[in-house]
C-alpha cells in the first residue's frame, strides 16, 4: 500500500507504538525540522501585529523558505562549501488548520511534497494533519520520538507549542543519544534538558523581514 506524506508520519507513530524496531526500516535525512505549524502561524500573528504598531509600517507575511533556513541554521546547519558539502533536510508541518495565514506559501495543499534549495543545501517539506487517531500534542510528541531515535538522523530541530507541552518535550527528549545534536525553539528560555535552546523569536522575525535597526 502507499503512502502519501500526509499519513506516513501518523502511519509511523502507530507503529512506533506497536513495535520499536520498525524505525530500522525507515530512512529519514540526516536533518530534520519538526514543526507544531499552528503554534508558529500564531505567533508570526502576534509579532506582526505587535512590531507593526512598533515601528510603524506594514510587515508582509513570512518567508517560508527564510524561515526554514534560519532555524537549520539556529539549529548549527553551515552553508555548503568544500568542508560542508550537499545535505539534505526535512521539513515535517503537523497541523490541525488548512494553512499557515501568515507564511507565504502557507498553504499546506501547495506545501506538501514540495523542495527547495539554497546555500544550506535541499530542503523538503512534509506536511502532515492531525487524524482522528491521535491528538496535536500525541502526534508532535510521539513524532518527535520517532525521529530522535532513528538511526539515520543526526540533527533535530524541534519547534513544539512550548507553551502548552513543552515539559511533555523535555521528558521526551530525555534518553536521546547524545551523539544527536537536538535543538528546542521557545519565544523565551526554558528549563534545560539534554539539548540545546534557540529562541524561536529571533528567526520569525529575519522571515518576517523586520530588521534590528527598526527596533527601538
Amino acid at each position: 500500500m502507499m503512502l502519501n506524506s500526509r499519513h506516513f508520519v501518523c502511519f509511523l507513530v502507530l507503529l512506533y507504538r506497536m513495535n520499536e524496531s520498525i524505525l530500522n526500516k525507515t530512512e529519514w535525512k540526516e536533518n530534520i525540522i519538526l514543526v507544531d505549524a499552528d503554534y508558529v502561524d500564531k505567533v508570526a500573528f502576534d509579532l506582526i501585529v505587535n512590531f507593526e504598531r512598533m515601528i510603524g509600517r506594514r510587515i508582509p507575511q513570512a518567508d517560508m523558505a527564510k524561515w526554514l533556513e534560519c532555524i537549520a541554521l539556529d539549529g548549527g546547519l553551515k552553508p555548503l562549501d568544500d568542508t560542508h558539502p550537499a545535505c539534505q533536510t526535512q521539513a515535517i508541518f503537523i497541523h490541525q488548520k488548512k494553512q499557515m495565514d501568515n507564511f507565504q506559501p502557507g498553504l499546506f495543499t501547495d506545501l506538501d511534497g514540495k523542495a527547495f534549495s539554497g546555500a544550506l543545501g535541499e530542503f523538503q517539506i512534509s506536511c502532515v494533519p492531525v487524524e482522528e487517531m491521535v491528538t496535536a500534542e500525541d502526534l508532535f510528541v510521539d513524532s518527535m520520538q520517532v525521529i530522535c531515535n532513528s538511526g539515520d538522523v543526526k540533527r533535530v530541530m524541534v519547534v513544539p507549542d512550548a507553551d502548552h507541552i513543552y515539559n511533555k518535550v523535555r521528558e521526551g527528549l530525555r534518553h536521546v543519544d547524545d551523539e544527536k545534536r537536538i535543538t528546542v525553539f521557545a519565544m523565551q528560555p526554558m528549563e534545560g534538558g539534554n539539548y540545546r535552546q534557540e529562541i524561536l523569536g529571533y528567526s520569525l522575525m529575519a522571515a518576517l523581514g523586520i530588521h534590528a535597526d527598526e527596533i527601538k
